[in-house]
Protein backbone atom coordinates (compact mmCIF):
# COMPACT_ATOMS: atom_id res chain seq x y z
CA UNK A 1 0.00 0.00 0.00
CA UNK A 2 1.51 3.31 -1.12
CA UNK A 3 2.14 5.90 1.61
CA UNK A 4 1.23 9.41 0.52
CA UNK A 5 2.52 11.17 3.65
CA UNK A 6 0.88 13.77 5.85
CA UNK A 7 0.55 16.52 3.21
CA UNK A 8 -1.82 14.76 0.80
CA UNK A 9 -4.49 17.48 1.05
CA UNK A 10 -2.39 20.25 2.59
CA UNK A 11 -3.99 23.63 1.91
CA UNK A 12 -7.13 22.13 0.32
CA UNK A 13 -9.66 22.27 3.18
CA UNK A 14 -11.26 25.68 2.55
CA UNK A 15 -11.63 24.87 -1.16
CA UNK A 16 -12.92 21.39 -0.32
CA UNK A 17 -15.74 22.71 1.86
CA UNK A 18 -16.75 25.38 -0.67
CA UNK A 19 -16.34 23.73 -4.07
CA UNK A 20 -16.75 19.95 -3.75
CA UNK A 21 -20.01 18.75 -5.29
CA UNK A 22 -22.84 17.83 -2.92
CA UNK A 23 -24.71 14.57 -3.33
CA UNK A 24 -28.36 14.93 -4.42
CA UNK A 25 -31.25 14.40 -2.02
CA UNK A 26 -32.19 11.19 -3.86
CA UNK A 27 -28.91 9.63 -2.79
CA UNK A 28 -29.46 10.52 0.87
CA UNK A 29 -33.00 9.10 0.69
CA UNK A 30 -31.63 5.88 -0.79
CA UNK A 31 -29.37 5.24 2.21
CA UNK A 32 -32.08 6.35 4.66
CA UNK A 33 -34.47 3.79 3.17
CA UNK A 34 -31.95 0.98 2.69
CA UNK A 35 -30.82 1.10 6.33
CA UNK A 36 -34.22 2.10 7.77
CA UNK A 37 -32.72 5.14 9.44
CA UNK A 38 -34.99 6.63 12.10
CA UNK A 39 -32.89 9.04 14.15
CA UNK A 40 -31.41 6.36 16.38
CA UNK A 41 -27.98 4.75 16.43
CA UNK A 42 -24.58 5.97 15.30
CA UNK A 43 -22.95 6.72 11.97
CA UNK A 44 -19.30 7.03 10.98
CA UNK A 45 -18.07 9.01 7.98
CA UNK A 46 -14.58 7.65 7.28
CA UNK A 47 -12.35 9.93 5.23
CA UNK A 48 -14.89 12.64 5.98
CA UNK A 49 -12.98 15.60 4.58
CA UNK A 50 -14.72 18.76 5.79
CA UNK A 51 -17.90 16.90 6.69
CA UNK A 52 -20.37 17.69 3.89
CA UNK A 53 -21.78 14.17 3.76
CA UNK A 54 -21.92 13.74 7.54
CA UNK A 55 -23.93 16.95 7.87
CA UNK A 56 -26.54 15.59 5.44
CA UNK A 57 -27.32 12.77 7.89
CA UNK A 58 -27.53 14.94 11.01
CA UNK A 59 -31.30 14.35 11.36
CA UNK A 60 -31.00 10.58 10.97
CA UNK A 61 -28.68 9.57 13.84
CA UNK A 62 -28.22 10.18 17.53
CA UNK A 63 -24.49 10.56 17.03
CA UNK A 64 -22.17 10.95 14.04
CA UNK A 65 -18.40 10.62 14.00
CA UNK A 66 -16.26 11.98 11.19
CA UNK A 67 -12.71 10.63 10.84
CA UNK A 68 -9.99 12.07 8.63
CA UNK A 69 -6.18 12.00 8.76
CA UNK A 70 -5.89 15.61 7.56
CA UNK A 71 -5.93 18.09 10.46
CA UNK A 72 -6.93 21.04 8.26
CA UNK A 73 -9.98 19.11 7.02
CA UNK A 74 -11.05 18.31 10.58
CA UNK A 75 -10.54 21.90 11.71
CA UNK A 76 -12.74 23.14 8.85
CA UNK A 77 -15.40 20.52 9.76
CA UNK A 78 -15.32 21.74 13.36
CA UNK A 79 -15.75 25.33 12.21
CA UNK A 80 -18.77 24.40 10.10
CA UNK A 81 -20.22 22.34 12.96
CA UNK A 82 -20.11 25.40 15.21
CA UNK A 83 -21.83 27.46 12.51
CA UNK A 84 -24.77 25.07 12.15
CA UNK A 85 -24.76 23.97 15.82
CA UNK A 86 -24.69 20.25 15.06
CA UNK A 87 -23.60 19.29 18.56
CA UNK A 88 -24.08 15.54 18.06
CA UNK A 89 -21.40 15.38 15.32
CA UNK A 90 -17.88 14.76 16.57
CA UNK A 91 -14.62 14.83 14.62
CA UNK A 92 -11.49 12.73 14.98
CA UNK A 93 -8.14 13.50 13.38
CA UNK A 94 -6.49 10.19 12.53
CA UNK A 95 -7.23 6.85 10.89
CA UNK A 96 -9.60 4.01 11.74
CA UNK A 97 -6.98 2.12 13.75
CA UNK A 98 -6.15 5.05 15.99
CA UNK A 99 -9.86 5.75 16.50
CA UNK A 100 -10.59 2.17 17.49
CA UNK A 101 -7.80 2.20 20.07
CA UNK A 102 -9.53 5.10 21.79
CA UNK A 103 -13.20 4.21 21.39
CA UNK A 104 -15.31 1.03 21.48
CA UNK A 105 -18.47 1.77 19.52
CA UNK A 106 -20.96 0.11 17.19
CA UNK A 107 -22.16 1.84 14.03
CA UNK A 108 -25.30 1.26 12.02
CA UNK A 109 -23.82 2.91 8.93
CA UNK A 110 -20.30 3.79 7.83
CA UNK A 111 -19.90 5.99 4.76
CA UNK A 112 -16.71 6.27 2.70
CA UNK A 113 -17.23 8.85 -0.03
CA UNK A 114 -14.59 9.09 -2.76
CA UNK A 115 -11.91 8.18 -0.21
CA UNK A 116 -11.67 4.38 -0.27
CA UNK A 117 -8.98 4.43 -2.97
CA UNK A 118 -6.61 6.18 -0.53
CA UNK A 119 -6.95 3.41 2.06
CA UNK A 120 -5.57 -0.07 2.64
CA UNK A 121 -8.97 -1.36 1.63
CA UNK A 122 -8.92 -5.03 2.82
CA UNK A 123 -7.51 -4.01 6.21
CA UNK A 124 -10.04 -1.20 6.63
CA UNK A 125 -12.98 -3.54 5.87
CA UNK A 126 -11.62 -6.16 8.26
CA UNK A 127 -11.43 -3.52 11.00
CA UNK A 128 -14.88 -2.12 10.24
CA UNK A 129 -16.54 -5.53 10.31
CA UNK A 130 -16.19 -5.66 14.09
CA UNK A 131 -17.42 -2.07 14.42
CA UNK A 132 -20.60 -2.38 12.33
CA UNK A 133 -23.80 -3.60 13.98
CA UNK A 134 -25.76 -6.58 12.67
CA UNK A 135 -27.68 -5.69 9.49
CA UNK A 136 -25.67 -2.47 9.26
CA UNK A 137 -23.09 -1.79 6.64
CA UNK A 138 -20.46 0.27 4.90
CA UNK A 139 -21.52 2.47 1.96
CA UNK A 140 -18.64 3.07 -0.43
CA UNK A 141 -19.55 5.94 -2.75
CA UNK A 142 -17.63 6.54 -5.94
CA UNK A 143 -17.87 8.66 -9.09
CA UNK A 144 -14.94 6.89 -10.77
CA UNK A 145 -15.92 5.84 -14.27
CA UNK A 146 -13.00 4.77 -16.50
CA UNK A 147 -15.16 4.64 -19.64
CA UNK A 148 -16.81 8.02 -19.15
CA UNK A 149 -16.71 10.33 -22.18
CA UNK A 150 -14.58 13.39 -21.44
CA UNK A 151 -16.37 16.58 -22.52
CA UNK A 152 -14.52 19.26 -24.57
CA UNK A 153 -14.35 21.66 -21.64
CA UNK A 154 -12.99 18.88 -19.39
CA UNK A 155 -10.34 18.06 -21.99
CA UNK A 156 -9.30 21.71 -21.97
CA UNK A 157 -9.12 21.74 -18.16
CA UNK A 158 -6.96 18.60 -18.25
CA UNK A 159 -4.64 20.16 -20.84
CA UNK A 160 -4.14 23.35 -18.82
CA UNK A 161 -3.69 21.42 -15.56
CA UNK A 162 -1.04 19.20 -17.13
CA UNK A 163 0.75 22.25 -18.53
CA UNK A 164 1.00 23.91 -15.11
CA UNK A 165 1.16 20.92 -12.75
CA UNK A 166 3.03 18.40 -14.88
CA UNK A 167 2.11 15.15 -16.62
CA UNK A 168 2.01 12.97 -13.50
CA UNK A 169 -0.79 13.30 -10.97
CA UNK A 170 0.87 14.35 -7.74
CA UNK A 171 -0.39 12.98 -4.42
CA UNK A 172 1.32 14.04 -1.21
CA UNK A 173 4.95 12.96 -1.31
CA UNK A 174 4.51 10.74 -4.38
CA UNK A 175 2.22 10.29 -7.41
CA UNK A 176 -1.24 8.74 -7.67
CA UNK A 177 -2.24 5.59 -9.48
CA UNK A 178 -5.80 4.23 -9.33
CA UNK A 179 -6.17 0.75 -7.75
CA UNK A 180 -6.13 -2.09 -10.26
CA UNK A 181 -8.48 -4.20 -8.12
CA UNK A 182 -12.00 -2.76 -7.98
CA UNK A 183 -13.80 -1.78 -4.78
CA UNK A 184 -16.37 -4.44 -5.63
CA UNK A 185 -13.74 -7.20 -5.70
CA UNK A 186 -12.28 -6.03 -2.38
CA UNK A 187 -15.71 -6.22 -0.73
CA UNK A 188 -16.38 -9.67 -2.22
CA UNK A 189 -13.22 -10.96 -0.54
CA UNK A 190 -14.10 -9.36 2.81
CA UNK A 191 -16.36 -10.74 5.59
CA UNK A 192 -19.19 -8.49 4.34
CA UNK A 193 -21.88 -9.31 1.78
CA UNK A 194 -21.90 -7.15 -1.34
CA UNK A 195 -24.72 -5.10 -2.84
CA UNK A 196 -24.16 -2.77 -5.80
CA UNK A 197 -26.40 0.12 -6.81
CA UNK A 198 -26.21 2.73 -9.56
CA UNK A 199 -27.75 6.04 -8.58
CA UNK A 200 -29.79 8.14 -11.03
CA UNK A 201 -27.59 10.37 -13.18
CA UNK A 202 -27.83 14.08 -12.36
CA UNK A 203 -26.51 17.32 -13.85
CA UNK A 204 -23.72 19.23 -12.13
CA UNK A 205 -23.43 22.88 -13.17
CA UNK A 206 -19.96 24.42 -13.08
CA UNK A 207 -18.71 27.99 -13.34
CA UNK A 208 -15.12 28.95 -14.11
CA UNK A 209 -14.62 29.88 -10.45
CA UNK A 210 -16.02 26.58 -9.18
CA UNK A 211 -13.87 24.62 -11.64
CA UNK A 212 -10.76 26.40 -10.36
CA UNK A 213 -11.85 25.99 -6.74
CA UNK A 214 -12.51 22.29 -7.26
CA UNK A 215 -9.02 21.82 -8.70
CA UNK A 216 -7.56 23.44 -5.58
CA UNK A 217 -9.60 21.03 -3.44
CA UNK A 218 -7.83 17.97 -4.87
CA UNK A 219 -4.64 16.21 -3.88
CA UNK A 220 -3.05 16.84 -7.28
CA UNK A 221 -4.21 20.45 -7.70
CA UNK A 222 -3.05 22.04 -4.47
CA UNK A 223 -2.25 25.73 -4.85
CA UNK A 224 1.14 25.13 -3.23
CA UNK A 225 2.29 23.18 -6.29
CA UNK A 226 1.91 26.34 -8.39
CA UNK A 227 4.15 28.48 -6.21
CA UNK A 228 4.23 32.03 -7.56
CA UNK A 229 2.29 31.08 -10.71
CA UNK A 230 -1.21 30.88 -9.18
CA UNK A 231 -2.56 33.94 -10.98
CA UNK A 232 -0.99 32.94 -14.29
CA UNK A 233 -2.61 29.50 -14.05
CA UNK A 234 -6.01 30.96 -13.21
CA UNK A 235 -5.84 33.53 -16.01
CA UNK A 236 -4.82 30.86 -18.51
CA UNK A 237 -7.59 28.44 -17.54
CA UNK A 238 -10.20 31.20 -17.41
CA UNK A 239 -9.25 32.42 -20.89
CA UNK A 240 -9.37 28.91 -22.38
CA UNK A 241 -12.75 28.09 -20.84
CA UNK A 242 -14.36 31.40 -21.84
CA UNK A 243 -13.14 30.82 -25.39
CA UNK A 244 -15.09 27.55 -25.40
CA UNK A 245 -18.19 29.11 -23.84
CA UNK A 246 -18.41 32.84 -23.26
CA UNK A 247 -21.11 32.39 -20.58
CA UNK A 248 -18.62 30.55 -18.38
CA UNK A 249 -21.28 27.96 -17.49
CA UNK A 250 -20.54 24.27 -18.05
CA UNK A 251 -22.57 21.11 -17.45
CA UNK A 252 -21.51 17.61 -16.48
CA UNK A 253 -23.60 14.46 -15.99
CA UNK A 254 -22.60 12.79 -12.73
CA UNK A 255 -22.82 9.02 -12.36
CA UNK A 256 -22.58 7.71 -8.82
CA UNK A 257 -22.23 4.07 -7.81
CA UNK A 258 -22.74 2.76 -4.29
CA UNK A 259 -21.10 -0.46 -3.18
CA UNK A 260 -22.66 -1.65 0.08
CA UNK A 261 -20.73 -3.98 2.38
CA UNK A 262 -23.53 -5.48 4.50
CA UNK A 263 -23.07 -7.33 7.79
CA UNK A 264 -25.79 -9.97 7.66
CA UNK A 265 -26.70 -12.33 10.45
Amino acid sequence: MKSYGQDLFKGAAKFYSKYRQLYPASFIRFLVNRFSLDGNGKMMDLGCGTGQLAFRFSDWFEQIVGIDPDLEMIQEAERLTTEIRAEHINWFNGDIDSYRKNYEESFKLVTIAKAFHWMDRPVVLETLYDMVSLNGGVAIIDNYSPNKVVLPWQEKVNEVVQQWYGEERRAGNTTYSHPTISHQEVIEKSPFDLEVYQMPTYDQIWTVDSIIGNIYSTSYGSKRFLGEHVQLFEDHLREELLTLNETGIFKEKIETSVKLAIKNG
